[in-house]
Formats: C-alpha cells, sequence, structure tokens
C-alpha cells in the first residue's frame, strides 16, 4: 500500500511534469478518430494504435484488439498477485464531427490552450473533454505513479473503445468475447463533469432510457380540406391531443404504472442537493428561461437528475414547406423520449405508453411503432467503500466536499458492465457545463486537466488502502 510520502511525491512530479502530460494529449487530440464517417476509419485505427503504445510504456501489457466496428484497446497491469484491489477503467478515444465546421473559432484537431472569455485557460480542440483529456487525467496519473514509485498502488485493466459516440453497437460483444480478461472488483468510467470548476463530483445514479416513435394513420392519401374538413380525422389532431394528456398539471406523468417503483431520495442527500442552491435562475435564466416545467412539488435538482421524464423530441406531419397547402395529412409521426429512473423497468415503460396511445385512438385511425432505443437505469449503493474512498481522495485534491450528485443522461456502458461483467461502476469526471462537447469549439478547462490527474493519483491510492466492495 503507498504512503502518503509517497502520494506527495507523485503530485509533486505531476505538477512537474505537466506540460509534458499536455503535449501527450495535444499528440492524440490532433488524430481526427470521428467514429461516425467512414473516411476517419484509419484515423480511428490510428488513435487505438497512438494510445496503446502509449499505454505500454507505463507497464501495461497493451494491445489492440478489433471488433466488427473500429478497434478497442486491452491492457492490463496486475502482475502483483489477486490479494491487491483490481479496477477495470474505461474510456473512448472517438469523437464527434466538427460540423458545422464554419462556427470553430480555430481549426478543430490543432488543440492550443487558450483564454476563456472570463480570464480562464483552456484547452480547445474536438475531443479536449469528451473523451480523450477525460481519459489522459488516468492514464497520466498512472504515469505518474510508475515514474515515482516504479509501480502502480493496485492492479488495473484498461478498455478503450471507439465507438461510444456512435452507440457503441459492437463493444458489448467485445465485453463478452474478453470477460476472463476483464474481470475485476469495480470499474471507473472518467466521461463526467463536476458539479461547478472548483467543486468536485462523483456521479452516482443515471438515469435510463426509453426512445420511441408512434406513426398515427387515418385516410389512405392526404385529403382537400375544404372538402373533407369536419368529416375525416386529422391525424395530427389525434396525436397532439394524445401527447397532451401525458402530463397533467402538476407536471406529473399521466401513464398507468409509471411510477411504480420509484423511490425518494435518502434524506441525508437530498439535504446536500439542497445546500447546492441550484436556482431557476442559475440554471434556466442562460437559456432564456425562468419556470421549472417538471413536477411541482419537486426541487429543480430533482427534476433534472433523480425523477423520471417523458419529452416529445420532435413532432412531423403534414404540409411543412413554404407557403401554404390545405391539406389534412394521412399521418403524423412523433419521438418521445422517457428518461428513467432505478426501479422503472424499460420494457414495462414502453408497454405503457404504446398502450395508452392506443387506447386513445378513435375509429379509422391506427397507430404503428417503432422501437429506437432502451438501457435501464443505474444507482450506485450509497454505502459503497469504493465509493467512499474516492469521494475522500476528491474532497483533499479540491478543498471542498466532492457532491454525490445524480446525472439525468444515460451512459448506457455503465448498464453494460453491470449485465455484462456483473461489476458496479464509479463515475468520478471533471467536465464542466460549458464544455461545449458535440458542438464547435469543444474545450477542456486547463484546471480541469491538471487537477483532473492529480485527483486520479489520490483516487488510486485510496483504492489502496479501501476494501475492494
Amino acid at each position: 500500500m503507498p504512503n502518503s510520502s509517497q502520494l506527495l511525491s507523485v503530485l509533486d512530479h505531476i505538477d512537474a511534469d505537466f506540460d509534458n502530460s499536455l503535449a501527450r494529449l495535444f499528440a492524440l487530440l490532433r488524430i481526427k478518430s470521428i467514429s461516425a464517417d467512414s473516411a476517419f476509419a484509419n484515423d480511428c485505427k490510428m488513435a487505438a494504435e497512438h494510445l496503446a503504445k502509449d499505454i505500454a510504456t507505463l507497464g501495461f501489457a497493451a494491445a489492440v484488439r478489433a471488433t466488427a466496428g473500429h478497434p478497442a484497446i486491452l491492457a492490463t497491469s496486475n502482475g502483483k498477485g489477486s490479494a491487491r484491489p483490481h479496477v477495470l477503467f474505461y474510456g473512448h478515444y472517438d469523437v464527434q464531427p466538427v460540423d458545422p465546421l464554419d462556427l470553430w473559432h480555430r481549426p478543430p484537431f490543432e488543440p492550443a490552450v487558450t483564454d476563456h472569455a472570463d480570464g480562464r485557460k483552456i484547452i480547445v480542440a474536438r475531443g479536449a473533454e469528451d473523451d480523450k483529456g477525460q481519459l489522459m487525467t488516468f492514464v497520466e496519473a498512472c504515469r505518474a505513479w510508475k515514474s515515482v514509485t516504479g509501480s502502480l498502488p493496485l492492479d488495473i485493466t484498461m478498455v478503450i473503445e471507439g465507438e461510444e459516440e456512435i452507440g457503441s453497437k459492437n463493444f458489448v460483444p467485445f465485453l463478452e468475447a474478453n470477460s476472463n480478461a476483464l474481470k475485476a472488483d469495480f470499474a471507473l468510467v472518467c466521461d463526467t463533469g463536476m458539479w461547478d470548476r472548483d467543486t468536485p463530483a462523483i456521479t452516482t445514479s443515471l438515469r435510463g432510457l426509453v426512445y420511441d416513435e408512434v406513426r398515427i394513420h387515418a385516410a389512405n392519401r392526404d385529403l382537400h380540406s375544404g372538402i373533407f374538413g369536419g368529416g375525416a380525422q386529422n391525424p395530427i389532431r389525434v396525436l397532439t391531443r394524445i401527447l397532451g394528456s401525458l402530463h397533467d398539471d402538476q407536471g406529473r406523468i399521466t401513464l398507468p404504472g409509471f411510477y411504480d417503483g420509484v423511490k425518494d431520495l435518502p434524506p441525508d442527500i437530498l439535504a446536500q442537493w439542497k445546500t447546492l442552491n441550484l436556482t431557476p435562475e442559475s440554471f434556466l435564466k442562460p437559456i432564456g428561461l425562468s419556470i421549472p416545467a417538471g413536477e411541482k412539488d419537486r426541487l429543480l435538482i430533482e427534476q433534472i437528475s433523480s425523477r423520471p421524464t417523458c419529452d416529445i423530441n420532435g413532432i412531423v406531419g403534414g404540409y411543412t414547406g413554404e407557403g401554404s397547402k390545405t391539406v389534412i395529412p394521412a399521418q403524423a409521426s412523433a419521438k418521445i423520449s422517457f428518461r428513467l429512473v432505478e426501479g422503472q423497468d424499460p420494457a414495462k415503460i414502453r408497454k405503457a405508453f404504446r398502450d395508452y396511445v392506443i387506447a386513445r385512438l378513435p375509429g379509422d385511425c391506427r397507430a404503428e411503432f417503432v422501437d429506437h432505443s432502451s438501457a435501464p437505469a443505474i444507482a450506485l449503493d450509497w454505502n459503497m467503500k469504493p465509493l467512499a474512498a474516492a469521494r475522500r481522495a476528491l474532497t483533499e485534491e479540491w478543498g471542498k466536499e466532492a457532491v454525490l450528485m445524480g446525472s439525468g443522461a444515460s451512459i448506457p456502458i455503465v448498464a453494460d458492465f453491470k449485465k455484462t461483467l456483473g461489476l458496479d461502476t464509479v463515475l468520478v469526471g471533471f467536465g464542466l457545463d460549458d464544455d461545449n462537447i458535440h458542438s464547435p469549439n469543444e474545450k477542456y478547462d486547463l484546471k480541469s486537466f491538471h487537477k483532473g490527474i492529480r485527483s486520479w493519483a489520490r483516487i488510486l491510492a485510496a483504492f489502496a488502502d479501501a476494501p475492494a466492495r
């Protein structure tokens, strides 16, 4: 187990070597590993080979492994025996497309440290935060431990994929095929964020997802509204009436059984969230809004983090071109997403929605459904020992108590780790809300990168001293 003087030496080394850490990140950021576009397939391969070669210099047995799509990296460093804790670290090297290119202030694959409008130093490049900068905080922490002590404080396996930005469709088969090599006590993911630029956070819950599409059909063709108006069913009217009834006046979702199994937050966590003082002024005003739209008896932070939701993501019907065309359309469609919390079954929610629609169809109408995606919610055990160890380490590094927070988003790989490998996941990240991930001018605060490395160095030491579960 590492002692305190070793940890201090490691932290000093991180500070002294930071310029080199930044140069290594820049080398990775220059690789155009856009997974969505087949024109960049060789770049994705190049990124995998670059990372595997770099990680191998830290004493890992690192190899690029083929998948049905872009390659993955599997790296192991566990030569000290099974008595030590063993963690599985996950990251992804692929990035989003850069369009629209004309909105970037500088070339997206020419990384640079620049000044933010408020004076912060930031790293600007595609992938700076999502996820190259984040995964390199972990790699650089391992490098520091290896450089100072000659070894790592615990056993580590890294798995880094190249298709996260396109749904990881080939990654679960990869996990299944390599399950023996991926055994560990728990997993780590660095693809999340902080509460604010000075307050670290651990994401303890992720909402699940059901994404469905409904198409309402009526007449066998579009109809002239002057001739058939008032006599023929209008699918847009039918659809909007059904969609408008999905929420009641209190903001609650009206599907029968929707809230079955949904639990309230533990009182101590709710009390901590109240102290964070997330207000409509701070959260909604920057996007031009002022009134929370969720359940009226819930805090805003609950509405966006720990409560289930229903949102209409798109609606199409009839004539939408320039000018006018007086038609009653033959069909209308909408895409609807449900963000789920622990205790909700995606299959049951999907069925409840479809049953709800069908029960409200008038005669002469029929519904067609398209299943787009689903994933269960994830919630960590609040008393999980590695979670407590990580929280202590983050608090020591940042000088502020680390927040345990829920995320309104979904990270399907966390559910895959649980289902395929039986592993719980500790989610620690250093991203900020204004990092522009998936948008032009993506950034990563220089402070996030530097203190992220220091944070992981502390967390690894804390894990080495804590029980594995």
